[in-house]
């Protein structure tokens, strides 16, 4: 039975455009594996602390050393680790906030990002592990567009998700979200429409994909 790791940011609730992404690749994920499990953080409901002092020094201290200060700290991070372990898939709902990810998602990267177990060693713990982002932006980035550039998110989760932790990442990019709601971008909705559409699809393709994989 394989597991799923679903993260969700969006402080936007039921209007979120990422979230509905995400909710269809869950929703495919468990229709085709429902003996499977999926464990879920809202990250926005619920968000975890940013990574301090204590509970970073303690992940270069063997468990046997670290003082009652020191377990108490990495308690959390030991967790969040081990749920990303025990996954065989991560998806990740990672809307754009101000040109790169939300604060609640940097800090859950801090605290799994933990040197020698699932980075910067030989063998990370999550190495080879499909992670599917979903991030969604309210206009466009991509080549011709005038904020081609300007989009930190893919390039830093690639980075740290890819290059960091080993994870096989795949995004899915909604955008133009805002478009329905902005009367300058009216001429835009049926692009953002048709990227909705689209992305809709191949989250729920991608589930079908991954369950398949997992299963073979």
């Amino acid at each position: 039975m394989a597991t799923l790791l679903h993260l969700d940011t969006s402080l936007n609730g039921e209007d979120s455009h990422s979230r509905a992404v995400t909710a269809a690749f869950r929703r495919t994920w468990e229709d085709e594996h429902p003996e499977g499990t999926v464990i879920y953080r809202d990250l926005d409901a619920d968000p975890v602390p940013h990574l301090r002092a204590p509970a970073y020094y303690a992940g270069f201290t063997a468990p046997a050393d670290r003082s009652p200060e020191e377990r108490a700290a990495f308690a959390l991070r030991a967790r969040l680790i081990e749920e990303a372990e025990a996954a065989d898939a991560i998806l990740i709902g990672a809307p754009m906030y101000n040109y790169s990810i939300p604060s609640t998602l940097k800090a859950w990267i801090d605290h799994v990002f933990a040197v020698g177990r699932t980075a910067m060693t030989e063998n990370p713990s999550l190495a080879g592990k499909p992670a599917v982002v979903v991030t969604s932006r309210g206009g466009s980035y991509q080549e011709g567009t005038p904020q081609h550039g300007n989009d930190y998110v893919q390039s830093y989760l690639q980075q740290a998700l890819g290059t960091g932790l080993g994870l096989d990442v795949t995004f899915i990019v909604p955008e133009l979200t805002l478009a329905p709601a902005v009367p300058a971008m009216a001429d835009l909705v049926p692009l953002f429409e048709t990227s909705r559409a689209e992305s809709l699809a191949a989250a729920e393709s991608h589930a079908r994909e991954l369950v398949m994989r997992l299963a073979a």
